[in-house]
């Protein structure tokens, strides 16, 4: 049998979700003011970034956005439309496929809780300094983009 070897480096996607659970610790109770699951916000959110967009935006690249995989966009986008926070069309282009924007109703909770997790980066930023905090999203985005190249950059490391 072989020994055992410890690993080296700290577990990273157990350090990031625990961020994000720590950091929506903050933020949850202000989506359930607002009658908002986690998924939901996460949707109005992209809806809310993309505003502008009157047509609304393809719901592949909602999911995308949102983190969400298709199956669970399809309950959420159905409890939203319910909800009157968004609405669903046929696309201009494509008929095959789905466009979503978000209603009066729901931009409205975007405004409303933007200001609130605005608030709540603002005090991140006062105890972590504008320059960690900075650092930080410069890290997050090198993360992102060394993990999103081809798995044929990656060099694999082999037991010796």
């Amino acid at each position: 049998m072989m020994p055992h070897k410890p690993f080296v480096h700290r577990n990273l996607p157990r350090l990031l979700l625990q961020a994000r659970e720590v950091v929506m610790t903050h933020t949850r109770p202000s989506l359930r003011d607002h009658g908002l699951s986690d998924q939901q916000w996460r949707v109005l959110r992209v809806l809310g970034e993309h505003a502008e967009e009157a047509e609304g935006i393809e719901t592949g690249r909602v999911a995308r956005e949102a983190f969400l995989l298709g199956p669970s966009l399809t309950g959420v986008l159905a409890r939203m439309e319910r909800d009157g926070l968004i609405a669903r069309a046929r696309c201009a282009q494509d008929a095959r496929r789905t466009v979503v924007r978000a209603t009066a109703l729901g931009l409205s909770k975007v405004q409303a809780l933007s200001q609130t997790i605005e608030a709540h980066y603002a005090w991140m930023e006062q105890q972590l300094g504008k320059a960690h905090l900075n650092a930080l999203y410069e890290l997050l985005d090198g993360v992102i983009a060394l993990e999103s190249m081809p798995m044929a950059a990656v060099p694999v490391l082999k037991e010796e």
